[in-house]
């Protein structure tokens, strides 16, 4: 807690599946104080969405009238209120106004709600990723392809400020899934070490897998083979394995958005692995801080509600 908090202006939550943070946030969009916690929908299923946000909440020194704005898995069908989903293409702005508000609560809080592509050919959801979006600083013109990289990558095609449509990767996942369940786990490690960007291995496995346009299933097992026959290394071998994802999705997506400049939204090692991998498919890159544009989009959100003031305006 901090006495700035009685500046605050509205309080924004990312609230995910393992993991929630809030932030306490002035008009202008500035962090004024901050919580993270392991209090994620799985943990506030059985403990109770209101309880587990009041107690943040309390402990920021919020004021009990502050208004709530929460984006990510909250709003599921497993969430505190399912927050429906937009249909693609749908504007930026529009999809943020759209938030959900959770009845019988003495704050006004809602929830923004996820996206929905309803393609026969390629169905996709997405929540969380969405506000992320709306805090990139995409300019309001032209043609953008956004990569959101995590457990599901999420690859957004946004035109003219109204994103156009997605596709979802599951590139983190298939890497743990491989790492503990499959022959690979007896090269990798368990757990396996995190993965630096400056390995040569992930460079080498990357480039094989954006040679060969995302084709990586024939050299999935060539990473227990390099083990067994070359003395591959665990952390080496987790290195291989994340190379060939990673690349394998980036040529993947090129097929299906062109060989165009790339936003990446990401943050930490993940985001170097990801910057790194778009350099060598030779992709311009602009990179933005995801927890900048989590929160920048929370804020935003909340303008577009009428929760904080909007353009000096007062809500």
């Amino acid at each position: 807690m901090i006495s700035s908090s009685k500046a605050a202006s509205v309080a924004a939550v990312d609230w995910g599946t393992t993991r929630m943070r809030v932030w306490l946030l002035d008009g202008a969009g500035k962090v004024l104080a901050e919580r993270r916690g392991d209090d994620g929908l799985i943990t506030a299923q059985a403990k109770g969405f209101s309880s587990i946000l009041e107690g943040h909440l309390a402990a920021l020194g919020a004021p009990e009238a502050l208004p709530v704005i929460i984006c990510g898995m909250a709003g599921s069908r497993q969430g505190w209120l399912e927050a429906p989903y937009v249909s693609v293409p749908a504007p930026i702005g529009a999809i943020l106004a759209g938030a959900a508000r959770i009845p019988g609560q003495r704050r006004d809080i809602r929830i923004v709600p996820g996206l929905a592509q309803r393609l026969a050919d390629a169905p996709d959801v997405m929540r969380g990723e969405e506000t992320q979006l709306a805090g990139a600083g995409l300019p309001a013109k032209g043609r953008h392809l956004v990569c959101m990289p995590g457990t599901h990558s999420k690859w957004v095609l946004v035109e003219d400020g109204s994103v156009a449509g997605f596709g979802t990767w599951p590139t983190g996942e298939l890497f743990s899934v491989l790492a503990a369940h499959s022959i690979l786990r007896h090269s990798l490690g368990e757990p396996p070490k995190p993965v630096a960007a400056e390995n040569p291995f992930f460079r080498e496995w990357c480039l094989k897998a954006l040679a060969e346009g995302g084709d990586i299933g024939s050299r999935l097992f060539s990473i227990r083979a390099a083990s067994l026959l070359q003395d591959l290394k665990p952390e080496d071998a987790a290195a291989c394995l994340s190379g060939l994802l990673i690349g394998g999705e980036i040529a993947s997506a090129n097929r299906r958005y062109g060989a165009v400049p790339v936003v990446l939204i990401a943050s930490g090692a993940l985001g170097k692995l990801y910057a790194d991998a778009l350099g060598l498919a030779g992709l311009a890159v602009r990179v933005v801080d995801a927890d900048e544009a989590v929160r920048a989009g929370l804020a935003e959100a909340a303008r577009e509600n009428g929760m904080i003031a909007g353009n000096g305006v007062a809500a």
